[in-house]
């Protein structure tokens, strides 16, 4: 027999038995659907994480707290965000540090942070507000703007000036449609003065700024907090080509001023952009991949059931098979008619499971935009080329030994069955 007959062969009898067929296809379906739906979601989640730390630019490096640890690599970061989560305070980057790496000749601004919880109240509004405590030059280089009013200037930083600037929903919420423009809100029992509003921003990194409420960084230490530290860093440089060179340079300044003499008990992180865009690609890939490891467990499940069908398909067909020997078939025949076979409803399945891995992953793209999110319908071409492959493995793999069997089966006990 010739392909083109096994091809149709197997066709008829899936046709014939369209209920079976279905059945068996069913734990493929699942499988492969769940293939496409989790490379769609993660080309989906990097593209909109990747499009929000670009939104920084790409000419900054930032420098934030860090649990020292003895481990390295990604267990360290694992190790110090689990701690910081905890509570764990590292208290020891503060604004001097900001201003020494300040004076590297790369470095053409730079801004400190410090975020905290308070009440805020204005009239008979209050709500329990984000504070947001930076530098004057925040303004300057992150990709805020100011709606209405104005930011606050290194001045009155300094000056520790009871101001503040309102974020778009921040003003909604306690002023409404007023202009809140040099009216005075309370927060924790202090008067700040309100000299702006920033334009709409939306989520990012899901962070809401919008709902912040932006003071001066030290008025945010000595009036609000009580402490002396910050918690992360922003410096914009001249050239970014030279960002590993001033990164490096930054590290070897706190060390000094911190009194690190080993790199592996530094409080601190400095990373720039090209190198946090690297360690997203890193742990997004490592989601994928756990999320993928897991679906070929389904897949497994489905293969299995693809085998049991066959042994089945084996059974009722053993005269016929024992009829296809007697005059002239061959074990590679009777091998190929049921590998055939298995691959073809194996295929069927990752041809619907593809179709609805794509319909869902759109709805999930449609879910993820009406929330505000960035996100891109997407599914990589690789999610295609494991869809199918894994379809054509496993047709091969959980058809083969029905296969084997069927073929080894003697021709003389086969026709008895009759």
């Amino acid at each position: 027999m010739s392909f083109i007959d096994f091809f149709k062969t197997a066709f008829r009898i899936m046709s014939t038995n369209k209920a079976r067929t279905a059945l068996t296809c069913l734990g493929v379906v699942i499988g492969i659907m769940a293939v496409i739906v989790v490379y769609s979601a993660g080309a989906g989640v990097s593209q909109l994480v990747i499009g929000q730390i670009e939104s920084f630019g790409t000419d900054i490096i930032e420098t934030e707290i860090k649990v020292p640890s003895n481990k390295k690599g990604q267990a360290a970061e694992f190790e110090s965000a689990s701690a910081l989560a905890r509570g764990v305070q590292i208290t020891t980057l503060n604004l001097k540090d900001m201003e020494a790496v300040s004076k590297s000749k790369n470095v053409k601004a730079a801004y400190s942070a410090l975020m905290g919880q308070e009440l805020t109240s204005y009239g008979n509004e209050t709500r329990k507000a984000y504070l947001f405590g930076v530098s004057a030059d925040y303004i300057n280089i992150d990709k805020s703007h100011v709606e209405s009013g104005r930011f606050f200037t290194d001045a009155e930083d300094r000056a520790l000036a009871p101001v503040a600037v309102l974020g778009s929903k921040m003003k909604e919420k306690l002023f409404g449609d007023q202009d809140p423009i040099g009216k005075l809100i309370t927060i924790r029992k202090e008067k700040f003065e309100v000299i702006g509003v920033m334009a709409e921003r939306g989520a990012v990194m899901f962070v809401d700024y919008d709902d912040y409420v932006y003071i001066p960084i030290r008025t945010m230490q000595k009036k609000i907090m009580g402490v002396d530290y910050i918690t992360y860093m922003v410096h914009q440089l001249v050239d970014p080509n030279l960002a590993y060179d001033t990164a490096e340079e930054a590290r070897f300044i706190i060390r000094q001023d911190h009194q690190i003499t080993d790199p592996a008990k530094d409080d601190f992180r400095t990373v720039t952009m090209i190198e946090a865009l690297a360690n997203l690609k890193t742990a997004t890939n490592a989601v994928t991949w756990l999320l993928l490891g897991i679906v070929i467990i389904s897949l497994i499940v489905g293969g299995v059931g693809v085998m049991n069908i066959m042994y089945v398909v084996v059974s009722e067909r053993t005269a016929e098979i024992g009829l296809r020997k007697a005059v002239g078939a061959t074990f590679r025949d009777i091998m190929l008619q049921f590998l055939v076979e298995s691959v073809m409803i194996t295929l069927l399945g990752g041809i619907v499971g593809i179709a609805l891995g794509l319909g869902f992953a759109y709805l999930i793209a449609i879910g993820a935009k009406s929330y505000g999110l960035a996100w891109e319908f997407s599914v990589p071409t690789i999610a295609y080329v494991v869809a199918l492959g894994f379809s054509l493995v496993f047709g091969v793999l959980f058809g083969l030994y029905p296969a084997r069997q069927a073929a080894h089966l003697d021709p003389i006990e086969a026709l008895r069955n009759e």
